[in-house]
This record gives C-alpha cells, sequence and structure tokens, in this order.
C-alpha cells in the first residue's frame, strides 16, 4: 500500500537517497530542506512534494506536517535526516553553532515526532527513523555539539519505540560511520586544520582509523536499509541502533 514519507534534509546525501528508495517502493515522497533549487529538483524527480523548512524553527516543523497533510491528507513515515557538522575544541565551540544544532538535530526530530503522532496512532501504523550516527554511540574529540544532539536522538528513538508500540508504530535509529556525502566531504578541510595535518591524510588518518572495513558508506546503503524499517517487513523492530559502521564499535 502506498505511504506518505516526510525526509528532512532530503535534497542531498543520505536524504536524497532515502527519497529514491521509498520513492521506488511506491511511496508519496515529501522532501524538506533548505536548499529550494536541489530540493524541487529531487521531489519533481521522484513526482513528489518540496517544502521549504527551516528545522531549527518550531514553526518551520508545524508548518512542515501541516503541508504535508494538507496535500497528502496523512503522514506515514517520518526520516528525521536533516543535520550539519562544526569542528572546533569545547572551549572554542561557538555558543550560537551548539544552540543550532542542537535545535536542528534534537529538537526538530522530537518536534516532529511530535506532530505526526496523531496521525500515525489515528491510523494504527508509522514508522519513523532518525538518522543517527556512530557518534550517538562513542565520542570523538571536536564535535560537541553534534555528538550531544546525536547521543539524545538515541533516547529520543527509544522513548518513543515505548510509547509507539501499543499504536503499530515503530521508531529505529541508524548509527553510520562516515557517509559518501557533501556534509562528510566539507568535513575535511575542518578536520585538517583541527588535527593539523594535510587534508589528503584525513580520511585515512582520521575518519577510517577505528574502522575494521577501511571504506567510506555509500548513501544507498543507508537508504536501503531505511526502506526495509520502513515496510511491513520491519514491523517487529523497534527501538533498535543499527550500528551500520564498517566494525568501528566491535573494538
Amino acid at each position: 500500500m502506498k505511504k506518505c514519507a516526510i525526509i528532512t534534509g532530503g535534497a542531498s546525501g543520505i536524504g536524497k537517497a532515502i527519497v529514491e528508495a521509498l520513492s521506488q517502493e511506491g511511496h508519496d515522497v515529501v522532501v524538506a530542506d533548505r536548499d529550494s533549487e536541489a530540493g524541487n529538483s529531487v521531489a519533481t524527480t521522484h513526482d513528489g512534494l518540496f517544502v521549504w523548512a527551516d528545522l531549527a524553527r518550531e514553526s518551520s516543523c508545524r508548518e512542515l506536517i501541516d503541508k504535508t497533510i494538507s496535500h497528502y491528507g496523512r503522514v506515514d513515515i517520518l526520516i528525521n535526516n536533516a543535520g550539519f557538522q562544526h569542528v572546533a575544541p569545547l572551549e572554542d565551540f561557538p555558543e550560537d553553532k551548539w544552540q543550532t544544532m542542537l535545535s536542528l538535530m534534537l529538537t526538530a526530530p522530537f518536534l516532529l515526532t511530535k506532530y505526526v503522532w496523531p496521525s500515525m496512532k489515528k491510523q494504527g501504523w508509522g514508522r519513523i527513523v532518525n538518522i543517527a550516527s556512530i557518534h550517538a554511540l562513542v565520542a570523538s574529540p571536536n564535535k560537541v555539539a553534534y555528538t550531544s544532539a546525536k547521543h539524545g536522538l538515541i533516547g529520543l528513538t527509544r522513548t518513543a519505540a515505548l510509547e509507539g508500540g501499543a499504536h503499530g508504530i515503530t521508531v529505529n535509529a541508524l548509527c553510520p560511520a562516515y557517509v559518501r556525502t557533501p556534509l562528510v566531504e566539507d568535513q575535511i578541510s575542518n578536520q585538517a586544520k583541527v588535527h593539523q595535518i594535510p587534508e589528503d591524510e584525513v580520511i585515512e588518518q582520521i575518519m577510517l582509523k577505528p574502522a575494521a572495513i577501511k571504506k567510506i558508506i555509500e548513501p544507498r546503503e543507508i537508504a536501503d536499509l531505511t526502506a526495509y524499517l520502513c515496510s511491513d517487513k520491519g514491523s517487529s523492530v523497534t527501538g533498535a541502533c543499527w550500528t551500520i559502521d564498517c566494525g568501528w564499535t566491535a573494538q
């Protein structure tokens, strides 16, 4: 049965791959992003709806859900994916970056989950997938806001899973290591400056050093697991934190 899926940060990277995967499953897709040009392009390609959204603002979170329900009449799937990274030592970390990162990557998933909850409860079916990070489970230096937000996202995932089980709503989190996305590519220069190493050494010495499999993960790998969790085949899986980390946390 066709479902309606909202994907935040759907204009590029992991979000774009998830839009493609869920569209291929036959679902209606809503692409939420601040990049109007790329977002409209992705939505148009997959016969979906683009909604401009600055999810660090509460009013924008509400507008996204209202516009989706107005257009499609329901929300069945929510993918909380939008985010960004800023790398700096704790003592130098800008306070405004801290506030914005937590608003976007923790408060927004809470608000969007809260706002779609009545629709999902009413229909007795819902799927929420929070795109966390390996940094939801472990920490790295110079990523205080990102790590804090992603750790909090696991708490939200588990609590919502417990509350949603009786209503046919599953809530899961994906915890990937470095994925080949613009967000990761943008980190290379920042990491080089912080660690005082050449940019061409960042991937090997920083990003892949803890992993057993020395590779950058492809966005489609994340999207395929997301599609499974959003299907009826994933109906018994909830409250889980799926590591896709090339063996990072096996140590």
